[in-house]
């Protein structure tokens, strides 16, 4: 039984089907295709029900399912460990919120660099939510999220701890305006979204835009506002043009930090990362 079969496996059955699941493979429906007969043929069973287009896994199917799992799981912990064992090589893969990579990662990759020159280091911008998603679905090493968080396997170290305020224009009113927010998953969304039911403002639309100076450039003009990281905000290149207020505590501070796998090994270079972010502030 070859892992790329138990891959290709696996990607049809969390994709859906054999077309999808090739276009997560990057490879033709043929070679999907084939690998899942050839699992077939070497099991003996039957992995699905075929119904018309579609497949239904079968009960053969579900079994092989937990243990493809567990196997591809020590795979990637087999992997940790090599790599952890030669810390001049290998590929660390770093997941941040758009907001906490702009304002905390850059210092933080160099003393990696410094420390680790022949590791490939590789960072995913994206929403708390969807961090943690890939974080759990072992397709990052780690990332750098909006806290708290709870979830039994995942290891949560925070490392600082952010103050939201409330953004507008120059001369705007935010009470009459539309609130600006990064996509759904992001933790200041939430937190955004309370603050305006807390104060009762009339306008309930809102714009999304994925990038963090799309958001402020936008508010930045009166089109709307927005709660954004202090820091964030006062570095910002329209800041001349805004508005900056405080919120209270329990909307503004924002437990920020470090999630990792539980059962995984930890890489040095992990390590040395969270060590100069927390170093790093002031």
């Amino acid at each position: 039984m070859e892992l790329v079969a138990l891959k290709t496996f696996q990607a049809v059955v969390e994709e859906g089907g054999i077309l999808a699941a090739s276009r997560k493979l990057n490879t033709v429906q043929s070679n999907v295709t084939g690998r899942i007969r050839k699992l077939e043929e070497e099991l003996g069973t039957e992995l699905f029900f075929r119904q018309g287009r579609g497949l239904q896994l079968a009960p053969s199917g579900r079994v092989l399912l937990d243990y493809t799992r567990r196997m591809l799981m020590l795979e990637r912990q087999t992997a940790a460990a090599v790599r952890q064992v030669g810390e001049s090589s290998g590929e660390l893969r770093i997941g941040a919120m758009e907001t906490f990579a702009a304002l905390h990662l850059p210092k933080a990759l160099k003393a990696v660099r410094a420390l680790h020159p022949g590791m490939e280091l590789r960072v995913f911008a994206d929403t708390s939510a969807a961090l943690a998603d890939k974080v759990i679905h072992h397709k990052l090493d780690c990332a750098f999220i909006a806290g708290p968080v709870s979830h039994p396997a995942l290891v949560f170290e925070e490392l600082i701890v952010e103050e939201l305020v409330q953004v507008h224009a120059v001369g705007s009113n935010p009470l009459r305006q539309a609130l600006i927010l990064f996509r759904e998953g992001c933790a200041y969304r939430a937190r955004a979204q309370a603050w305006q039911r807390s104060q009762g403002h009339p306008v309930a639309d809102a714009m999304e835009f994925g990038t963090l100076e799309g958001i402020l450039g936008c508010v930045a003009v009166g089109l709307g506002w927005t709660l954004m990281p202090r820091r964030v905000v006062e570095q910002s290149l329209h800041v001349n043009d805004l508005v900056i207020e405080t919120v209270p505590p329990e909307i503004a501070h924002v437990p920020t930090g470090m999630i990792s796998l539980r059962e995984s090994p930890r890489l040095a270079a992990v390590t040395t990362l969270a060590e100069a972010l927390v170093s790093g502030q002031p």
